[in-house]
């Protein structure tokens, strides 16, 4: 194998200028935030590029996935400024944007993020007045009803929390220095989860896989029959009822909550139960896949290389948006009208039916 390394491989030849559909530019996460995680790697960026689509990547944008700019060079990417990479067709952050930021994007533009449900106002106001499409990844559907992306997210978060749980049982996370998993002579550790959905289940099948004996709750027998389905026998499922709820909470060494079926609100008083060292984590207020935002890179960086040669083979976002309503579901703004109903809710201001526009305009 040669030894000259990415950083020195001559980039590929750049396609012509009349080939390249859109410039996808890919920005860094903010300094201030935890965030890691970023929706490309350079294979896929490689990819994406021989499509014909240019990328710009904002300077120093991999560094958390241990990727350098030379790597994403030597895949056809240009390393750019982050207002050049704001002023692309199409743009990537995996948070949302500020609203400077915001203003500095081309009118028009389609902004591509993760959904964030407590947007600032001045925000979502600098997106209407850009005329600018905001489109949230983990809500955009599948021809057949998946919600994809998010899909992969809470599956890498509901693995990498019981890493979480590990470390923090471990001596290193400042716990009792044990593992989850049993052996010979020593009983497993119990790993107690509290919720519904795809990434508790994945939280489940991974404390199973280490050998711990794990016990899913929830308060919708259906959701159980579901999660024992998805989890396999070794599932211990309970409905939530006072007496077993206690017991569980006083014999459980991890606790992970999520979001039940229906709204469930752990009770305060149940903390008096608790071992002194239990490990809890509630992911409503954690992201776990923070820890492997490399992964992250990969799964999401499948699904977008599917997601773009879509928006090519229909001629543009915008065609995608009106021609699929998986694709309009994962619509927040669009050209310069807000119409994520929860968000107008929230910050008292008006939403329109995304399909009552289409109907206008046609």
């Amino acid at each position: 194998m040669s030894s000259t390394s990415c950083a020195t491989k001559p980039a590929p030849a750049k396609p012509d200028t009349a080939r390249r559909s859109f410039s996808l530019g890919v920005l860094n996460n903010y300094p201030d935030s935890d965030e890691t995680r970023l929706f490309l790697t350079p294979e896929a960026c490689g990819l994406l590029h021989t499509m014909g689509i240019g990328i710009f990547l904002e300077a120093g944008a991999g560094t958390d996935i241990n990727y350098s700019d030379e790597a994403y060079a030597a895949a056809g990417v240009e390393i750019k400024t982050r207002t050049e990479a704001l002023g692309c067709d199409v743009v990537m952050s995996v948070r949302s944007l500020k609203a400077d930021d915001i203003a500095r994007m081309r009118k028009g533009a389609i902004l591509i993020t993760l959904l964030d449900t407590d947007l600032p106002r001045e925000a979502v106001q600098s997106l209407l007045d850009r005329n600018i499409t905001l489109l949230a990844l983990d809500r955009i559907e599948s021809a057949n009803g998946i919600r994809v992306f998010a899909r992969m997210l809470d599956e890498i978060d509901g693995r990498a929390a019981v890493l979480y749980a590990q470390e923090g049982l471990s001596f290193l996370g400042e716990g009792k220095g044990v593992l989850l998993s049993g052996l010979p002579g020593i009983q497993p550790c119990e790993v107690l989860i509290i919720g519904a959905g795809q990434r508790a289940y994945a939280a489940a099948k991974a404390a199973l896989h280490t050998g711990a004996r794990v016990t899913l709750m929830n308060n919708d027998v259906s959701a159980l029959y579901e999660a024992r389905a998805e989890c396999g026998e070794s599932l211990i499922t309970s409905a939530v009822h006072p007496k077993v709820l206690y017991n569980d909470v006083k014999s459980a060494d991890v606790i992970i909550l999520d979001r039940c079926t229906r709204d469930f609100t752990f009770p305060k008083q149940l903390s008096l139960a608790m071992k002194d060292n239990v490990y809890l984590l509630d992911l409503q207020d954690t992201t776990p896949s923070l820890i492997v935002p490399r992964t992250v890179a990969i799964g999401m960086s499948n699904c977008l290389i599917n997601f773009f040669a879509e928006t090519l083979a229909m001629g543009g976002i915008n065609r995608q948006i009106s021609g699929l309503k998986g694709v309009q579901a994962g619509v927040v703004t669009y050209k310069g009208c807000l119409v994520d109903a929860t968000i107008g809710m929230k910050l008292d201001m008006m939403a329109i039916d995304l399909s009552m526009l289409f109907t206008q305009s046609n």
